[in-house]
């Protein structure tokens, strides 16, 4: 019993020593210490407007019967579209001024008009700098006159943020509603989210900063801001079952936004490094199989043929547990280690090979760029297969599994186009076109090339489809 009326009393005196720090004497509605923190930096949030048009197909076929498809072609014709985000500036250079959000934000743009309201609310016209769809992020920059005063926010640090730190989030939810600026408070609920899945656009490098700071349709591409007001992340995606926020947001770590920001500046796109291999996670049973200590590093799957991996010697079965002198947890993080490390330079690799410790060194090399190559009309060949395409050895070729010892896979079939009429679906790889073997954009180029220069009005692809299986398709050229 005295114990207990002891503690009471122990209780009672944190209590009031807490309230006198919390409310200081004569202040009667004390000022939240959140107002500094925003005051300057929220007016470096603008409201992000992209319009313009997106091609629509409709196929409405009678009695929805695919018997009709024979008779019925599709119809199409564009939709004018409107859509809002949110961005911050983080850099000027004389009238030029930078502004970061999200590639989701703003990839519409690239068609259509891009339109940005600053703090006082002036309007001016956006041009995209740089889209990073692997990340999610995305440049673009507007013009000032030179009396037009802006902010810049101040840009932190991400790599040692902790469980329970103050987060704030600001942004422009619901833009229909010009809600614009508005600012929540929370804490980082959790680091290094990853294998998130958003559709089709999922970004491949995933190391969100999870906070229950409220982030709602709108949000993105605004600012996480740290209790000092700098910038720790990038508001990005949520989780819902409802359509708004129910205390699970996710933010790009700002070390990986200023890494896409600097080289989008410096080159005009993201400079990643090339290891070539196959990572695979490692499960509970995997570790209890490998004899491993804890469940932690990447399993090597796979190692490509004339890859820096293979010249450090990195083999099949392998666990790679640190990487550039940093611990590897998963494969997601793994990625990100590898893709933001130097070219040619060498690397330190500590691996486990049937339960020895080695330690090994590669020099990287710089990743080509993987994006989608879209065979059109502005190419030197008129014949246009409505073909969009990328390279084996693209992460887009490893996220769909896709196994093939050449060719190139298809990404996208434009509606009613002559592949789309030979039923060629995303997720086939062309093979050979006309007996000539394609293993890259410029190979796909000549070999049809050499079919229009030789009137040839139908080609003959060979195409391995997705359950693996092997087979011609003949393409008519309109």
């Amino acid at each position: 019993m005295r114990n207990n009326i002891l503690k009471f009393i122990m209780l009672s005196v944190v209590l009031i020593v807490l309230s006198m720090c919390f409310s200081p004497l004569g202040a009667t509605n004390p000022k939240s210490p959140f107002v500094d923190i925003v005051k300057d930096v929220r007016e470096s949030v603008v409201n992000i407007q992209v319009e313009g048009e997106q091609r629509i197909t409709q196929n409405q076929l009678p009695f929805n019967d695919e018997f009709f498809k024979y008779f019925f072609s599709p119809r199409e014709f564009n939709r004018p579209f409107t859509s809002m985000g949110s961005g911050f500036i983080f850099k000027r250079e004389n009238n030029d001024v930078y502004i970061l959000t999200n590639n989701h934000v703003v990839e519409g743009g690239n068609d259509g008009v891009i339109t940005v309201t600053l703090a006082d609310k002036e309007k001016l016209k956006a041009e995209i700098v740089g889209l990073d769809p692997e990340t999610d992020l995305a440049v673009i920059k507007i013009n000032v006159s030179n009396n037009t005063e802006v902010v810049v926010a101040e840009l932190g640090e991400s790599d040692n943020l902790e469980i329970g730190e103050w987060a704030i989030a600001i942004g422009n939810p619901f833009g229909q509603l010009g809600l614009q600026r508005t600012v929540t408070v929370g804490v980082i609920s959790a680091i290094g989210r990853s294998g998130l899945n958003f559709g089709n656009n999922s970004p491949l490098f995933q190391d969100y900063i999870q906070t229950d700071a409220a982030i709602n349709p709108g949000n993105s591409g605004g600012p996480l801001l740290d209790i000092n007001g700098k910038v720790i992340g990038v508001n990005a995606a949520i989780t819902t079952t409802s359509g708004g926020n129910v205390g699970i947001g996710f933010a790009i770590p700002i070390s990986l936004a200023k890494k896409v920001a600097e080289d989008f500046l410096a080159y005009g796109e993201v400079k990643r490094a090339y290891l070539g291999i196959m990572p695979q996670e490692i499960s509970q049973e995997l570790s209890l199989s490998l004899g491993l200590d804890e469940i932690s590093g990447v399993l090597v799957s796979k190692v490509e043929k004339d890859t820096p991996a293979e010249e450090a010697g990195i083999e099949v079965g392998d666990v790679i547990l640190e990487f550039n002198n940093e611990k590897i947890e998963n494969v997601s993080r793994f990625r990100i280690v590898v893709a933001n490390s130097p070219v040619n330079q060498k690397i330190n690799i500590k691996v486990n090979r049937n339960g020895k410790i080695r330690n090994l060194s590669v020099i990287l090399k710089e990743r080509e760029s993987e994006k989608s190559v879209e065979i059109s009309k502005t190419s030197s060949s008129s014949y246009n297969l409505g073909l969009r395409l990328e390279t084996l050895g693209s992460d887009l070729a490893r996220r769909m599994n896709i196994e093939a010892e050449s060719g190139l896979i298809v990404v996208q079939v434009t509606p009613n186009s002559p592949a789309a009429k030979a039923e060629l679906r995303p997720g086939d790889v062309i093979v050979e076109i006309n007996r000539i073997t394609v293993n890259s954009v410029k190979d796909y180029e000549d070999a049809v090339s050499k079919a229009e220069k030789d009137e040839l009005k139908v080609i003959l692809l060979y195409v391995q489809g997705r359950d693996g299986s092997f087979k011609f398709v003949p393409i008519s050229i309109d």
